[in-house]
């Protein structure tokens, strides 16, 4: 039979592990133990000695006996490859989308490699194919010209059968039906800047969209639901739609060299959306070399409520995604699929950040 301080030392063990003392991290006093098991004080001290030798507890003079923390060992989380693929990786949004994702896999010990397509397939061909050559975990993706049929969606569909899990972000396929996928509201944000404008009293609003990405399409029809909601039609001649191949064209000219059809597109009108900050601090500029007072002669505002909105020469009214972000979101989507739990598919959410342009 062991001896009393050993019953008492073994009781108050299985009581520190169950948690019985977790909101006073303190054991009771040596009286109270004594009396609580008919004992002397020496033989308390005897089993107190022994959890402290086990590293249990630590006997502090005039505080008592504090129980030491001992968490349980956590798993080792297995080291795992992701790979990145953004149209850009340095350009307007990219470098917080991607740093967001990045800080994801590195708290869950991924290790990513990044790819950038410059938004061109047959640049995301390359891509695909080197990776259906490495071993890779999990791939988070945004697509190229998602407006556009792809060419590439044999390779999809091969490392879809490898069972790579795939998570798109700002654009999918519609081909890939069922994929996760994680793209702005685009819809409801092309609506909401348009009711925005219109309870500011505006009815004739121009539309400025990118028409290779499915990003573009989808602010457009919101854009145009907008117009109808509020009685108004929409003008062809009012909407400018450009693509990846011009827009170098018309970002790098001089104001009094862009093209001459983004400038006639908002004439007559007191509003413009903008498919993104880029565009409308570009086309600020062009305003205002034009002789354009903005607001007061004509409106603008956007989407993505990133450093163009502040830095544009009139400070941008735009739609935010604070506190969300793609990147994150889709990181840890990916991360549920690599782990074999569902994912599902996320609209984000717009919010309306009011600066001077409107």
């Amino acid at each position: 039979m062991p001896p009393k301080y050993q019953k008492i030392a073994d009781e108050l063990r299985i009581h520190i592990e169950a948690g019985k003392y977790r909101s006073s991290s303190t054991l009771p006093t040596e009286f109270s133990i004594a009396q609580e098991y008919q004992v002397s004080r020496q033989t308390v001290r005897q089993a107190l000695s022994l959890l402290a030798k086990d590293g249990l507890i630590e006997k502090r003079q005039g505080s008592g006996s504090h129980i030491l923390s001992h968490e349980p060992p956590q798993p080792e989380v297995p080291h795992r490859t992701v790979a990145v693929i953004t149209t850009y990786i340095s350009d307007y949004i990219f470098p917080t989308v991607l740093r967001e994702a990045e800080d994801v896999f590195s708290q869950h010990n991924c290790t990513p490699s990044l790819f950038a397509t410059q938004n061109q397939v047959s640049n995301e061909r390359k891509v695909l194919k080197n990776l259906l050559q490495m071993p890779v975990d999990g791939i988070l993706v945004e697509g190229t010209k998602t407006a556009l049929p792809n060419p590439n969606i044999d390779l999809y569909q091969q490392l879809i059968r490898q069972g790579i899990p795939l998570v798109f972000m700002h654009g999918n396929y519609a081909e890939l039906q069922g994929a996760c996928y994680v793209l702005d509201d685009n819809f409801g944000g092309g609506r909401q800047l348009v009711r925005y404008l219109a309870e500011k009293g505006h009815t004739r609003i121009a539309g400025i969209f990118k028409g290779d990405d499915i990003q573009g399409h989808g602010r457009f029809a919101g854009y145009a639901a907008g117009l109808r909601e509020a009685g108004l039609s929409v003008d062809d001649a009012h909407v400018f739609w450009y693509h990846t191949s011009t827009k170098e064209r018309i970002m790098s000219s001089p104001v009094d060299q862009v093209p001459p059809e983004l400038l006639s597109a908002v004439e007559g009108c007191t509003a413009v959306v903008c498919y993104n900050d880029e565009i409308a601090s570009h086309l600020e500029a062009l305003l205002l070399h034009s002789g354009y007072h903005i607001p007061q002669d004509i409106a603008v505002v956007s989407f993505d409520n990133s450093r163009f909105s502040e830095l544009a020469p009139v400070p941008l009214t735009s739609l935010s995604h604070a506190p969300y972000n793609v990147g994150r979101i889709a990181a840890e989507k990916l991360l549920q699929m690599m782990d074999r739990e569902t994912c599902d598919p996320m609209l984000i959410p717009w919010s309306l950040i009011q600066r001077q342009s409107g």
